[in-house]
């Protein structure tokens, strides 16, 4: 097995190999753009992981790990556009340094352009991996669509908010492990266990992110902080706090997440203020490690080597630990 940085740098030489330069310049520069951004890569590094457990050269999941990859940074593209967010990864985001309509095509090539990596499989591969892969992207609007009514909803519930992030963010960390096991061509069981280790990993890292978004470090963060207060995005930190059991400061944060002020420090800084005061930070760090503690419970009942067990979960604990 290999460590997490030497699967990143891989994928990352791999990802460089493939650069696009052919015309129209306008469709592909943005592409290239925003997959050089960097970030994590946590995505094609669990496919590269996950193909290696089951003995299989990582290499042969190059491809799917770069569909991925291309898949979510697509959803990135069309978020920033959806948000109006001017910053992502530290820098401008496609539609800021273009404009929309390019945001809106560069991203619609980028979604066929993932599909088209599964094609370098074998039949039976191919097919899995893009039923797979179809079930995710379609789950991934859903999870948008959701994201998107809940900021005009003032009735939305924990159980509703959770399945939003399930479908928005953690289905895609889960096909991740899953199209890995695919390569690998893993049994059935160990497949849908790999899925479901990362479905509940990728609850973890959206609940994660809601935090950092309101507590994380401007210059490690890579987005702007306070985004989704900005947005006035029911997370799981606003949910929790608006079941303080106080009628003044439900009433209060009520009133901050109507309005859309020109400044919007004093809001942020408002509203972070209520999340420590009714402890719905302390409460969102607790929902993190329990769903990592669930992550781990599937994967210890994963008949796979002891030692590839141990890199899963570190990778795990280094997810709910992170401060980018």
């Amino acid at each position: 097995m290999h460590t997490i940085s030497e699967y990143r740098d891989e994928f990352i030489a791999y990802l460089d190999s493939m650069r696009i330069t052919k015309e129209p310049r306008n469709l592909y520069e943005p592409i290239t753009y925003i997959l050089g951004l960097g970030g994590k890569r946590l995505r094609p590094v669990l496919v590269l992981m996950t193909a290696e457990i089951f003995n299989t050269d990582f290499r042969k999941a190059l491809d799917a790990a770069v569909a991925v990859e291309v898949f979510h940074n697509f959803s990135l593209v069309h978020d920033d556009i959806m948000d109006d967010a001017p910053v992502r990864r530290g820098k401008t985001t496609v539609h800021e340094k273009w404009d929309i309509n390019t945001g809106i095509l560069s991203g619609d090539a980028m979604l066929i352009m993932a599909y088209q990596l599964f094609e370098n499989y074998e039949p039976n591969v191919f097919r899995d991996l893009a039923k797979l892969f179809s079930k995710t992207a379609l789950e991934v609007c859903e999870g948008q669509q959701y994201d998107v009514d809940f900021e005009t909803r003032d009735d939305v519930m924990l159980p509703e908010y959770l399945k939003m992030i399930e479908y928005k963010t953690a289905v895609l960390v889960a096909a991740a492990l899953k199209m890995g096991a695919i390569v690998a061509g893993a049994p059935d069981e160990a497949q849908q266990q790999m899925y479901n280790f990362g479905l509940n990993l990728g609850i973890a890292f959206q609940l994660q992110d809601d935090y950092l978004d309101v507590f994380g470090d401007p210059k490690t963060f890579g987005k702007q902080v306070g985004g989704d207060i900005i947005e006035n995005k029911k997370t799981y930190l606003y949910l929790k706090a608006l079941n303080s059991g106080s009628e003044v400061i439900d009433k209060e944060l009520e009133h901050l997440y109507s309005i859309h002020p020109k400044e919007a420090e004093a809001k942020i800084n408002a509203v972070r203020s209520i999340f420590e005061k009714t402890k719905a930070d302390q409460a969102t760090k607790t929902a993190i490690a329990d769903y990592t503690a669930k992550a781990f419970d599937v994967l210890d009942d994963m008949d796979i080597n002891p030692e590839n067990k141990e890199l899963l979960r570190q990778f795990g604990e280094n997810l709910m630990n992170r401060t980018v």
